[in-house]
């Protein structure tokens, strides 16, 4: 379970087939009490393609990611990393 690392290659796989810049894509894996985290990180112009309209492809991945994780009994969280220079699409008054 915390030894495979099928989860973390899934997710590089997935996310590099809807990227432009696959060579930016960067996944960390942490395992511990709460189970698996993988981070992403990508190019900061790709971060609207991994995220979608309203989180849509963000909450796909998410999904299959957590089928992965019943396949190996483990409870896998994705942590998208907002890249430095992107600009937040937060409300601002």
């Amino acid at each position: 379970m915390a030894n495979s690392k099928q989860d973390q290659e899934f997710l590089e796989f997935i996310v590099k087939s809807l990227v432009s810049y696959p060579d930016d894509v960067k996944v960390e894996r942490t395992v511990d009490e709460r189970g698996v985290l993988l981070s992403l990180k990508v190019n900061p112009q790709d971060i609207g393609k991994v995220i979608g309209r309203q989180g849509s492809t963000a909450q796909a991945i998410r999904s299959l990611l957590r089928i992965v994780g019943m396949k190996n009994n483990a409870h896998i969280n994705l942590k998208i990393e907002e890249p430095a220079g992107a600009e937040s699409k937060t409300k601002k008054e």
